[in-house]
């Protein structure tokens, strides 16, 4: 009979799931200005405003939604984005590079190789909308969300990713070069391809099916030719 070493052992282990924000916006005020650095925007609607090319470096962003909201090449390193929702953003190049990220909701973003290098993410939300290019660079990652988006070639090389999950999501083309995981949950990925990293998805959990798909690249990491018999 196994004794109770053996069997702990043996149980199934359960990964713990994000924390997922609480976002509770209370009133906002219509805003139709424009962005400046070091800005300080609290309780503010930004609907329909292009914000193309503007500099908002530094600024902060607080209880605010910013919904529909054109991004290209807009300039937003070292911002932070708290208790806020982005819905319907758009924009290609826009710049995040060591921005934070704290319970926020992002809904329906439509946006190519947005650079969120250096940055924080914690306890966000990405669902739905499609991302080109997401930069993920040496980012921290801890209880995020991606669900019912598609991510088209993120590069997470780096990065630290913590209960971070992949929920009917599409994943093409990833990059986790030298990324480190713990408790990352890709089981719910309705498809998953990794470019690059494969080696470095210890601390990640995935199912029977994907490891299939990955057994090629997994193959080719270990420089084990297949061939049939």
């Amino acid at each position: 009979m196994a004794n109770d070493g053996t069997r702990a052992t043996t149980r199934k282990r359960k990964v713990p799931g994000a924390r997922r924000p609480e976002l509770r916006l209370p009133p906002l005020e219509p805003y139709g200005g424009g962005l400046e650095a070091d800005g300080d925007y609290d309780g503010l609607e930004l609907s329909g405003l292009d914000l193309t090319g503007q500099s908002g470096e530094g600024s902060r962003f607080l209880d605010c939604a910013l919904r529909e909201c054109a991004l290209d090449g807009a300039r937003l390193t070292n911002a932070r984005f708290l208790d806020s929702l982005l819905s319907g953003v758009r924009g290609v190049g826009t710049d995040l590079a060591g921005a934070q990220l704290r319970d926020v909701q992002v809904v329906e973003a439509r946006l190519g190789g947005t650079q969120l290098h250096g940055a924080v993410l914690e306890r966000v939300v990405v669902r739905g909308g499609k991302i080109d290019y997401l930069n993920l660079r040496s980012a921290k990652l801890k209880d995020v969300v991606f669900e019912g988006c598609v991510l088209s070639e993120p590069d997470f090389g780096g990065a630290a990713l913590e209960r971070v999950e992949f929920v009917d999501c599409a994943l093409t083309g990833a990059d986790f070069t030298g990324v480190r995981l713990r408790d990352v949950d890709l089981r719910g990925a309705r498809r998953l391809e990794v470019a690059r990293g494969v080696e470095s998805l210890a601390g990640a959990v995935i199912s029977t099916p994907q490891l299939f798909d990955l057994a090629p690249v997994l193959a080719a990491q270990l420089g084990v030719r297949v061939e049939e018999g």
